[in-house]
């Protein structure tokens, strides 16, 4: 005789809910879509501005290169237009904030809003725990920022290769020169994420928004300067430049390892 089983108000309920990682995805997106959209929407923007921009610096190289005889009137006014086009993107130095900026709109609403908001005290007493809470969120939204700025990186390398292209009426510009580098390869990515785990920390130990993000800006700055100082103080030939990209991005990707796995032990010491 087959007994028929009726489960119970709690086993519905536990069968219905998702798996824990997904729910802590949906969570993720929930609390933090208005920061993430705000990312999507400015990269987005200078995404349509590189690309507009950009090819008209690739028509621009291109007339000009193929241009005969080199030295005519009308091949020297090809060149003049191409130095003209995208001048104040010319150097690179335009786009260096990116990153910070990424970094400090995203990283500090991780932990400061919540703490400062006072919301923890639910939101960490959760079948997750407060470590575990903390780690998805600081995963989940580092691999977002840094996949986002890892695919703009590509379009930053297409605009820029005019001028790091050899050709006869300028001097190329090295791929290891200091605005540059950073904006390309895995670099941008790694200063990106490197940004969001100085704002997760600094959300941490300030506890207020605003002051995270003044923190998160001038940690970045400090670092930035000492890289450039430091990593790049001798001569690398143009040939090493996915060497150096590699060093300077495994050392970032370590570097912000070791900030969130700071963030989430002061979770668990502090955040009471």
């Amino acid at each position: 005789m087959t007994t028929l089983t009726i489960p119970t108000p709690l086993e519905k309920d536990a069968n219905l809910r998702p798996l824990p990682w997904r729910r802590m995805a949906w969570v993720t997106w929930r609390h933090h879509r208005i920061a993430l959209g705000g990312v999507a929407v400015f990269l987005g923007a200078l995404a349509v501005w590189l690309w507009r921009v950009g090819l008209q610096l690739h028509h621009a190289y291109a007339a000009a290169i193929d241009c005969h005889p080199a030295g005519s009137t009308a091949c020297g006014e090809l060149v003049i237009n191409f130095d003209a086009t995208g001048g104040i993107l010319k150097g690179g130095f335009v786009l260096q904030p990116v990153p910070a900026l990424i970094g400090a709109f995203v990283g500090p609403l991780v932990l400061a809003r919540e703490l400062e908001t006072g919301t923890f005290r639910y939101a960490w007493t959760q079948a997750f725990g407060r470590r575990r809470w903390t780690l998805a969120k600081l995963v989940m939204l580092g691999v977002a920022v840094t996949a986002v700025a890892g695919a703009f990186s590509v379009l930053v390398s297409w605009y820029y290769q005019p001028y790091l292209a050899p050709g006869r009426f300028y001097s190329a510009t090295s791929p290891l020169h200091h605005w540059l580098f950073d904006l390309r390869g895995v670099a941008f990515a790694a200063w990106t994420l490197t940004a969001f785990a100085m704002g997760a920390l600094a959300g941490m130990l300030i506890r207020q928004v605003v002051p995270a993000i003044v923190a998160t800006l001038a940690g970045y700055t400090a670092l930035a300067v000492v890289v450039g100082a430091v990593l790049r103080a001798n001569y690398q030939p143009a040939s090493h430049f996915w060497r150096a990209q590699w060093i300077e991005g495994s050392g970032l990707l370590a570097l912000s390892a070791l900030l969130i796995a700071v963030t989430v032990w002061l979770v668990h010491r502090r955040a009471a």
